[in-house]
């Protein structure tokens, strides 16, 4: 086996480097030269310390003996120490080492082991970065901003929370509600209890009685067995029930009884459960006007509207938006194997510029698009999106003469559409809502 020893060591990747008694290296197989930087001629004929390793411990005693910490304690375990390359850069390494001995126990040199451990570093510091982000004045419960208008919402929200009447959380489509409805959750009381999201216009009318108020089993087709409803499943903590503003009228009746009466009806049963659920909703529509229009019960919105939360768009707090994109740079590169170091001034400049109709949202896409055509060390103008680039404005909004607001709606989506040449996807991100929400409301405007 002696004979084939120079291969096995060079088919090892880290590093392996042999020293005689002196310190001067005789033998360095591959991928010691890799990560060194030096070529193993370079190498083979020099004392140790050409490669510049932070953790080589010179002992200098009058004898002239142990001139190296390794040849008196014998091995080096698992030490973490930096070296300079032959380019001048710096490689972390993980080091183990072993004194060699001939059969009469006498040392004849010492064999060392060099595992580039750079990328772990670098990992653990982004990391680190990571989480002193998320643990930063600047945000609050995963919601990020420095502005005054955040600052208002961050303490509107905290005492919010102390309260269990309703919330109602208003915005335009990506600025946020979800994560203001999950921070009143999370500074609640009821914290330790079931939290539980609905996307009311995800769902069609029957569907969605049964997934809110659960059915028994014969209730309808396919109820082979009794179910229970979302409400019952969040009973002593809190129901989040999104686009609240396209519940339909006949599941708004039974809603109002659940704030009122604080009980559900499966759907085909008459029996009443009592819940205990703290019901926070949200919507982008005007519900003011819903009420006007007949299609929104006004009683219901009197009973949801009792802690009100209004967001603000992204283009009214142009300050946060820098905060923002590097906090989400920083959250996309943990998950990137790209090298990519950061976002160029010009880049920032066409960030802050643009009025982002679809918010935060919208922002964080432009950085998944970004890490995915940039090639270099940073992102610039070039990487963003195009309507960024080309400095788009928003849709244009209809005029408001006497149009009702799902007339309006019929008009944005049929326009988004339009920009996104009937691809579903791209319309959703224009307006900032999902591509199930637009094919619902394809399908509820009759819009193919």
């Amino acid at each position: 086996m002696n004979r084939y020893w120079k291969t096995v060591v060079d088919t090892i990747q880290d590093g392996v480097m042999i020293v005689d008694v002196g310190g001067t290296i005789v033998s360095a197989n591959h991928s010691l030269s890799q990560i060194t930087g030096y070529d193993p001629s370079e190498l083979i004929g020099q004392p140790c310390s050409v490669i510049n390793c932070s953790s080589c411990d010179a002992v200098l005693e009058r004898t002239g003996c142990h001139w190296c910490l390794l040849f008196r304690s014998g091995s080096l375990k698992m030490r973490k120490c930096m070296l300079v390359r032959k380019d001048g850069s710096l490689v972390h390494i993980m080091k183990n080492a072993s004194v060699l001995q001939d059969e009469n126990g006498h040392v004849i040199g010492a064999v060392e082991t060099l595992t580039d451990i750079t990328e772990l570093i670098e990992k653990d510091h982004q990391i680190d970065v990571f989480r002193r982000e998320l643990q930063s004045e600047d945000g609050f419960q995963g919601m990020v901003g420095i502005s005054a208008s955040m600052r208002r919402m961050f303490d509107l929200i905290a005492n919010v929370s102390l309260s269990d009447a309703p919330a109602l959380i208003l915005g335009e489509s990506g600025t946020g509600k979800e994560l203001a409805a999950k921070a009143i959750h999370l500074n609640s009381t009821r914290k330790d209890r079931p939290y539980i999201q609905v996307n009311c216009a995800a769902l069609n009318e029957s569907v969605l009685e049964s997934e809110l108020f659960g059915h028994v089993k014969g209730a309808f087709t396919g109820a082979y067995q009794n179910r229970e409803g979302r409400f019952e499943a969040a009973t002593g903590g809190d129901i989040f029930l999104d686009e609240i503003g396209d519940l339909p009228l006949s599941t708004q009746v039974k809603l109002l009884r659940v704030l009122e009466e604080k009980v559900v009806e499966r759907v085909g049963d008459n029996r009443s459960i009592p819940v205990d659920v703290r019901v926070i909703t949200a919507t982008n529509r005007n519900l003011k006007q819903l009420v006007e229009a007949g299609s929104f019960r006004g009683d219901l919105y009197y009973r949801i509207n009792v802690l009100p939360i209004v967001l603000p768009p992204l283009r009214e707090r142009v300050e946060d938006i820098p905060l923002l994109a590097e906090t989400f740079f920083r959250r996309i590169q943990l998950k990137s194997d790209k090298p990519i170091r950061g976002i160029s001034p010009e880049a920032m400049q066409a960030l802050v510029r643009y009025p982002w109709p679809g918010n935060v949202r919208e922002l964080k896409s432009a950085f998944e698009y970004a890490f995915v055509t940039c090639m270099d060390s940073k992102i610039g103008v070039q990487h963003l999106p195009p309507d960024i680039v080309l400095g788009k404005n928003r849709l244009q909004a209809p005029p408001s003469g006497d149009i009702s607001p799902n007339e309006r709606k019929k008009r944005e989506l049929m326009a988004a559409l339009d920009q996104a040449n009937g691809n579903q996807s791209l319309a959703g991100r224009i307006l900032g809502i999902s591509r199930v929400t637009v094919w619902n409301r394809m399908h509820r405007y009759g819009i193919k």
